[in-house]
């Protein structure tokens, strides 16, 4: 009953099979293989579109904070939900990789951003006051980190609030295929016609073993030399890049991803039943692979003495987390437990 995280699961056994395939031979480094040009094909059909540019890194906070650092100036601010990932969990890497760039932080139910506090904190930009730091960038969490997610509709007028104020607009999808797993939205109309300039789109969580994709649409293509001269500065261009993009390929071919995030939510909704059927509320609504109850201190003590794991969230309720590998038996164990 591990629900610690879905970076706690194994990665799937298509992966390992993929970067087995690719051991072989000689191959150019540091992005140059066949390996990785292959990838772009297989991004331009998920996406919808040619008018992009891509750069793989294994983690997703180095993907955050590049993505970032590329349009947050070191005297800049990025506006972010107070509990967004690149606030809470990257131990200031977006303002170390910015040079100095600061997150605004702003509020909102279940992690996700309030329309007020987005209009009011633009409408206060100025940046004429010298004694300010002007908001460059908005940045968005699909999955939240309270398992809420934005539909394609709300990131559009988002977007379409930050660019009226010449704000850039980035997506950080670590968990973003639990959120398309569970509509029939397409990636394309979550992310650039949507108003999306950069997406950092997370392929660990999902059942990789560290494989992110910073992806640059449109007119932020122009950013794409500075992505990669920060990536090499800072220690993030892999020698052996082929070995991401195996885990890519993997993951895209026959849309394994959407089809093991579906599990994650499956299994995630299943996990949500068994506590509302003992009783207890859900603190968030489950969009994706997250479950928020709010267990008594009596039923948490018993789910730990049972085996499971799982974290304690702000505001009183725990985090349960299911990944692609979450068994049924898990699911039925909690519920046994709530019963003792």
């Amino acid at each position: 009953m591990n629900f610690t995280s879905d970076t706690s699961a194994p990665a799937h056994p298509a992966v390992i099979e993929a970067l087995a395939s690719v051991n072989t031979g000689m191959e150019a480094s540091y992005g140059g293989d066949s390996v990785t040009a292959g990838l772009r094909e297989k991004l331009a059909a998920l996406f919808e579109t040619e008018e992009f540019e891509f750069w793989l890194t294994a983690s997703g906070t180095a993907s955050n904070a590049l993505a970032l650092s590329c349009f947050c100036s070191s005297i800049g601010a990025v506006l972010c939900h107070e509990e967004a990932h690149i606030a809470r969990d990257e131990r200031g890497a977006p303002e170390f990789f910015s040079g100095g760039g600061k997150l605004q932080l702003l509020t909102g139910f279940g992690a996700r951003i309030d329309r007020e506090a987005l209009e009011t904190a633009l409408g206060q930009i100025n940046p004429s006051f010298v004694h300010e730091t002007p908001a460059e960038v908005l940045s968005l969490t699909n999955l939240t980190e309270c398992g809420t997610a934005y539909r394609a509709a709300e990131i559009a007028l988002y977007a379409g609030l930050a660019k009226e104020k010449g704000l850039s607009v980035h997506l950080d999808g670590a968990r973003l295929g639990n959120v398309l797993a569970n509509g029939k939205t397409a990636a394309a109309e979550m992310t650039w016609r949507a108003g999306v300039d950069v997406l950092t789109f997370g392929l660990t969580k999902t059942g990789a073993i560290g494989c992110e994709i910073i992806l640059l649409f449109g007119e932020a293509r122009k950013k794409s030399g500075e992505l990669r001269a920060r990536a090499k500065r800072s220690g993030h261009m892999p020698p052996k890049m082929r070995f991401l993009a195996a885990q890519a390929h993997a993951m895209l071919d026959d849309g394994l991803w959407l089809k093991l995030a579906g599990q994650a939510n499956a299994r995630a909704q299943a996990l949500a039943d068994v506590f509302m059927q003992a009783g207890f509320d859900l603190a968030y609504p489950v969009d994706g692979n997250e479950v928020f109850p709010i267990l008594s201190k009596d039923a948490a003590r018993r789910l730990v003495a049972a085996g499971g794991k799982f974290y304690p969230w702000p505001g009183g309720a725990y985090r349960f987390v299911c990944s692609w590998s979450t068994a049924e038996a898990e699911i039925a164990a909690v519920a046994d437990a709530l019963r003792a």
